[in-house]
């Protein structure tokens, strides 16, 4: 079993720098939309940051074998490819349709789908202090929704329409996370990462246009870099923070991703107004994606947390 080293702070520092790439992400996404089609951002994104893992792997003399997978390795691999293709193509088909901050919220149901997935599938526990984190949760959504509330529940509208779209780019990513997961017990995570990345692009190659690059405004094609190196700096910064910090902590750091875009977003529609726009949300729909962060938090931190009462309650009965 996996132990950390120790150095909190370290790990937290790479948590938040994860935290922070991730919520600037779908803003950079969005002025890049503007020209070019979701699936050909996607098999740009994959592409460039399989290759770039290839060649680290190849230089560094570890590639992958596939003969250890097996036939069920197999399944599992394609499994994963068609669950991440699918989860960031719908996920850049509702970004067209909302805004970054909500559509980086409505996301955040991801992990609590793959925590419940895992109950059934690893026989995982799942606690009290989950429970009322995923609560939490919900009761933030409602809050967050406040404004067309109405709205989602009664019209197929283009707003309603993005945010089923991002809901199933979180369902579809919880069979990757699933696929993922015993994938690790024959690969390492970059060795899974690469030839994850580039079968989704290969799986993508028929429907994508690279020639709309060409189409790009210099800053859009930056930001279509930044966007494909984004993925491997971030992905690496969050593999190197589990090294040195608790899952769950790790977990509930990553939870303020949203905050992290609406505050990007806010101060990007500041200074660049003619690329940004604001989020149109009142107050309680921001006071709702704070309770959002703070549930999901929880339910990262629900089993550390209930393990710590229960033994400080063990430690005061052993005083008496």
């Amino acid at each position: 079993m996996h132990i950390s080293s120790g150095r909190w702070m370290y790990g937290l520092l790479l948590a938040l720098i994860t935290s922070v790439l991730w919520g600037i992400l779908p803003i950079k996404l969005k002025e890049v939309l503007q020209v070019m089609d979701p699936v050909t951002v996607t098999w740009y994104r994959l592409a460039v940051a399989g290759s770039l893992l290839l060649a680290y792997l190849a230089a560094s003399r570890r590639l992958p074998r596939f003969r250890p997978l097996g036939r069920k390795g197999g399944w599992l691999l394609a499994l994963a490819i068609g669950g991440l293709t699918a989860n960031y193509v719908l996920y850049l088909v509702g970004l067209n349709l909302l805004s970054p901050g909500t559509t980086q919220l409505v996301i955040q149901v991801a992990p609590i789908l793959l925590l419940i997935s895992s109950l059934f599938v690893f026989r995982e526990r799942f606690s009290l202090g989950q429970a009322i984190g995923l609560m939490v949760m919900l009761l933030g959504f409602g809050l967050f929704f406040n404004q067309r509330l109405g709205e989602l529940l009664t019209s197929l509208t283009a707003y309603t329409t993005g945010v089923l779209t991002v809901l199933a780019a979180a369902f579809v990513w919880t069979f990757y996370g699933l696929a993922q997961k015993q994938l690790l017990t024959s690969w390492n995570s970059v060795q899974v990462m690469m030839v994850i990345y580039l079968a989704c692009a290969l799986l993508l190659t028929p429907w994508a246009q690279p020639m709309q690059v060409l189409e790009l405004s210099p800053l859009q094609g930056w930001l279509l870099l930044a966007c494909c190196l984004n993925t491997l700096v971030a992905y690496g910064a969050f593999a190197e923070a589990l090294a040195h910090w608790e899952a769950s902590r790790v977990s509930a750091t990553l939870a303020l991703t949203p905050l992290v875009t609406f505050v990007s977003v806010a101060l990007a529609s500041t200074w660049w107004p003619d690329h940004v726009l604001p989020e149109q949300v009142n107050w309680i729909a921001y006071a709702g994606a704070v309770v959002v962060v703070l549930g999901s938090a929880l339910t990262a931190l629900g089993p550390s947390l209930l393990a710590a009462l229960q033994a400080r309650k063990a430690r005061r009965q052993a005083r008496v």
